[in-house]
């Protein structure tokens, strides 16, 4: 997904998939820990989507919580 995409989301619905992204995170670099991560470049693009959604958040506090 791309920040435009994210752009036409709610903050709610951001929010949500902040949560679901991280908890994904977390799996990823538990199964990395122990050994079974076969997909690394997943990591990867779960910790960028999460940067994308944090500045989408940001710059709409920024503009004064519109939207």
């Amino acid at each position: 997904m791309n920040a435009s995409d994210m752009r036409a989301e709610t903050v709610d619905q951001l929010s949500d998939r902040l949560l679901q992204l991280k908890k994904e995170q977390f799996n990823l670099r538990f199964q990395r820990a122990t050994g079974q991560l076969e997909g690394t470049a997943r990591m990867s693009v779960v910790r960028r989507d999460i940067a994308r959604i944090k500045t989408v958040l940001h710059e709409r506090r920024a503009a004064g919580g519109a939207g």
